[in-house]
């Protein structure tokens, strides 16, 4: 696991482990903020619903186009990067996963793509903190 130094309040520094699944989501949520769009996987029959480490299906959503490019080739040869707006996708994808009941899978990498999911409603938490608005009330 890579390591960081953070600054403590002495002024000394310490050095922390990050994982790899943290900081890609960390990074999602800063780069979807910048660039306003979210990328998704799909071929012409849909896109690509795996399980999660949870053991509920997730639909995992990327912060750049070639992150999801990336996972598209390991997908296979059928698969393409779409994009959509962040207000849409905050608006309508995020509440249609929600009813299904479906996890949210942020900036899968590697070989195997993997990383963090999180429920909708953390992901609109998480979105809310990186847009620097009031927490979400149900």
């Amino acid at each position: 696991m890579p390591c960081s130094s953070v600054m403590l309040k002495s002024g000394r520094s310490r050095r922390i482990q990050v994982s790899v699944s943290g900081a890609q989501a960390a990074a999602f949520f800063r780069e979807v903020v910048r660039t306003r769009t979210v990328w998704w996987v799909r071929d012409d029959d849909g896109s690509p619903t795996p399980v999660s480490s949870s053991g509920r299906p997730a639909f995992p959503y990327w912060s750049s186009e070639a992150r999801a490019q990336r996972a598209a080739q390991l997908w296979g040869p059928q698969f393409r990067a779409v994009s959509m707006t962040l207000d849409h996708w905050r608006s309508a994808a995020l509440p249609d996963l929600a009813k299904d009941d479906f996890q949210v899978g942020i900036n899968w990498s590697g070989q195997r793509l993997t990383g963090w999911d999180f429920t909708v409603e953390e992901v609109i938490n998480r979105l809310i903190h990186a847009l620097s608005e009031p927490p979400y009330d149900r």
